[in-house]
């Protein structure tokens, strides 16, 4: 896949299928709209490109911009090119730029710039100024410019509808499965592993710390995982505790951290990615250390069975 950061670096043609949102998660729904322009490109031969905008313009818009994201952009640049879209059009997503209207931003961006006969929209997509672009106002330009508007219907799991929403508030409330099934796979993060205070290890549960690499990345809700970790490439299986750990202390600093199953390898400095695949239980204080390890036994054991089914 090409990454353009310049609409001067973009070769005008005519011929090309154009589709455009932020897509963060790049969920089910989003993969739907992407291979609908990856099929239609393929079957044309035909250009196929995706415009997505960083940063978020929540980011940029919102008075409250502490909005944490679903997907990195290293992420979501990596699913997408995936789903085999040739061309993408990253946009510098400024106040400046939020204030073009949903008219010229098709024409001067998309019309004009890329080039377009088709543009493949989700069916409540809005854009431009205020939000103030939607379906109807494309179809009205595509008369009068001359290019068609294919509109994706929503996606529904069960009688819910896919939403980048959705995910996010599933995630904040610890249920993985429900994002998962969402997604089209398990939510994940990544992080550095960094020196703690051995306090696992003296336990006799020895965990990572992770110092996660993206500050605007969602991390889900208080409590214990089952996870699946990859770690150079390699997949390793064990909990993850997301939490301030108030049996030993006061501090309300969240972390989180991973034990791995049969794991005694050195990974300080490493990347792990970790991904979630259902929640165990809260975030509890306990009265000893002793009632600590008791329920943390307990814990492993639950994590083996979930994760069993993965591993068999």
């Amino acid at each position: 896949m090409q990454i353009f950061r310049n609409l001067k670096d973009i070769q005008y043609k005519k011929d090309t299928i154009v589709t455009l949102g932020t897509f963060d998660g790049v969920h089910l729904g989003h993969k739907e709209i992407i291979e609908t322009v990856v099929r239609k490109s393929s079957k044309s031969a035909s250009r196929s490109f995706l415009i997505t905008f960083d940063p978020h313009p929540r980011k940029v818009l919102s008075q409250d911009n502490g909005i944490k994201l679903l997907t990195t952009l290293d992420e979501k640049l990596e699913i997408i090119k995936s789903f085999k879209m040739e061309n993408l059009f990253l946009v510098n997503f400024t106040r400046e730029f939020s204030q073009q209207s949903p008219e010229e931003f098709i024409r001067k961006y998309i019309v004009d710039g890329i080039g377009m006969k088709e543009i493949v929209i989700g069916y409540d997509h809005h854009f431009g100024k205020g939000r103030g672009g939607n379906v109807e106002t494309l179809l009205e330009l595509g008369k009068e410019i001359g290019f068609t508007v294919t509109t994706v219907p929503e996606l529904k799991i069960g009688n819910e509808t896919v939403s980048s929403t959705k995910i996010r508030n599933a995630i904040l409330n610890g249920d993985c499965i429900k994002a998962a099934k969402m997604l089209g796979r398990y939510y994940s993060f990544s992080g550095l592993v960094v020196h703690g205070d051995d306090r696992g290890k003296e336990l006799g549960f020895p965990t990572a710390n992770l110092s996660v690499i993206d500050e605007d990345k969602l991390l889900p809700a208080i409590g214990i995982y089952a996870v699946k970790c990859i770690i150079d490439k390699q997949k390793y299986y064990g909990l993850l505790s997301i939490g301030t750990r108030p049996t030993f202390y006061q501090s309300g600093e969240i972390i989180p951290e991973i034990y791995l199953f049969d794991f005694n390898q050195n990974i300080y400095g490493k990347t792990v990615t970790v991904n979630l695949v259902e929640k165990i239980r809260d975030e509890k204080k306990f009265s000893s250390a002793e009632e600590l390890i008791d329920q943390m036994n307990r814990d492993k054991k639950s994590g083996q069975e979930i994760l069993a089914k993965l591993i068999n």
